[in-house]
């Protein structure tokens, strides 16, 4: 009888060990995919949801209520994020909803038809209100960052 030793030769562990790096250079890209298209996805769930959310206040209050802030109309809702409105004499209301989180734009795009991705020009809302999570803004000119990812819509209060 041969006398073996216990254990795994030192062949056995290497090749086990390679078996995992493949599987974990496999999976990882995946992973990492699939994080970014959540990200994406919460980040459209959260400008849809806050746009909704201000417009089916606006109809049941008959009005923006300006002592609101942004915790009204979502909850866990991030400091990123920000309304920016505004009215005109007929009862219609121009809405940004905007946040500031980094994500894929085009994920976004896909998820939320009309989220777009700030330029240069757009950086600037004249005479729009700003509601934030803190407070609600004084009328003035809004800056909206660059890179900042928005939607827009506008509907008619009666």
């Amino acid at each position: 009888m041969k006398n073996r030793k216990r254990g795994f030769s030192l062949v056995e562990l290497l090749i086990v060990l390679a078996v995992i790096a493949a599987l974990i250079a496999t999976i990882t890209p995946v992973a990492l995919n699939a994080i970014k298209k959540s990200k994406a996805t919460q980040v459209a769930q959260n400008l849809k949801t806050l746009a909704s959310a201000f417009e089916n206040a606006a109809y049941v209050d008959n009005e923006i209520k300006t002592d609101k802030n942004l915790k009204d109309y979502g909850r866990d809702v991030s400091d990123s994020y920000y309304i920016a409105y505004t009215a005109t004499s007929g009862g219609k209301y121009t809405v940004w909803v905007v946040t500031t989180e980094k994500t894929d734009i085009n994920i976004v795009n896909d998820i939320l038809k009309g989220a777009f991705e700030v330029s240069p020009s757009d950086q600037t809302l004249s005479n729009y209100r700003k509601i934030t999570t803190s407070s609600n803004a004084d009328p003035a000119s809004v800056s909206v960052a660059k890179n900042s990812i928005a939607y827009t819509f506008t509907f008619n209060l009666y």
